[in-house]
């Protein structure tokens, strides 16, 4: 025969009411089941991962725009003979520069380079002014 555990209540990690976890679910269980609570917790443990793998979403971002880039460089190339334009890049950063004349001179993966990095410096130094107290001295 095997011996049967027992489990102890435990408090809710939402609510912090207690509960009996479900004997299948053994020391895994956190929530008291309620779907508020389990929704709230699913809801924290991804913004925990989201926070602590901020990298795997840039590294992917940044790979996609470059797989895009690639795709632009060879339809580019298969209608360059027959017209001189090259289909432009999508890009998110407004600079207002002539964006098909810089990508016909360094070329479609450098541009999309150089534009990641820039969002990043300019995401960066819009942080520290947000940290930054405004002061009037007018």
């Amino acid at each position: 025969m095997q011996k049967a555990e027992v489990y102890k209540k435990r408090p809710c990690r939402v609510c912090r009411r207690w509960f009996l976890p479900n004997p299948r679910l053994k020391d895994r269980q956190k929530t008291c089941g309620d779907p508020k609570c389990k929704r709230e917790w699913h809801r924290r443990k991804c913004a925990e991962w989201n926070k602590n793998n901020s990298d795997y979403f840039n590294s992917n971002y940044l790979h996609k725009k470059l797989d895009d880039a690639a795709q632009c460089e060879k339809v580019s190339k298969a209608l360059q003979p027959k017209s001189k334009t090259l289909v432009p890049v999508k890009s998110r950063l407004k600079s207002g520069l002539p964006l098909h004349y810089v990508q016909e001179v360094i070329g479609i993966q450098h541009l999309v380079i150089i534009e990641y990095l820039a969002q990043l410096l300019l995401r960066r130094f819009q942080g520290v002014l947000k940290g930054q107290v405004v002061v009037n001295t007018g």
